[in-house]
């Protein structure tokens, strides 16, 4: 995995960003495991809860057009800006959402202030005792 050129996709992703209420500009990129990358950006709404987080919209981008196996996600959010002054660790219904389509044990969250500054961890470390599908079965 290039985790620099998904840092990089990811921070591209962020200027497509609407966030005229929060000012909190956000951009994902999703890396399957065929190695293809699907971006996203968050898009807030006046009513705030139809607002969709950059991970989400990255996710459902790759799963409306068939995509079910993910290897990794750079997430690089901060106030509006080009400087990135902070981690934005994915929320909780992001976590939520990508424990649906990834193993928690394999999948990688990035998160980057830029492609030389960012922290990784696995899936299972943000969200331990997630409930996934198998919990249904």
């Amino acid at each position: 995995m290039d985790v620099k050129k998904l840092i990089a996709a990811a921070l591209f992703a962020r200027r497509a960003s609407y966030s005229p209420y929060s000012g909190y500009q956000v951009g994902a990129a999703l890396l399957t495991q065929k190695g293809k990358i699907y971006t996203g950006c968050n898009i807030e709404n006046a009513a705030f809860t139809p607002t969709i987080c950059a991970e989400r919209t990255a996710l459902f981008k790759a799963v409306s057009e068939g995509e079910r196996k993910f290897a990794a996600i750079a997430v690089a959010g901060s106030p509006k800006g080009e400087q990135i002054t902070q981690y934005s660790w994915p929320c909780g219904v992001c976590r939520q959402v990508l424990r649906e389509f990834c193993d928690p044990e394999l999948f990688t969250v990035i998160v980057a202030k830029s492609e030389e500054e960012y922290e990784i961890r696995k899936l299972a470390e943000l969200l331990p005792e997630g409930f996934g599908p198998e919990n249904l079965a």
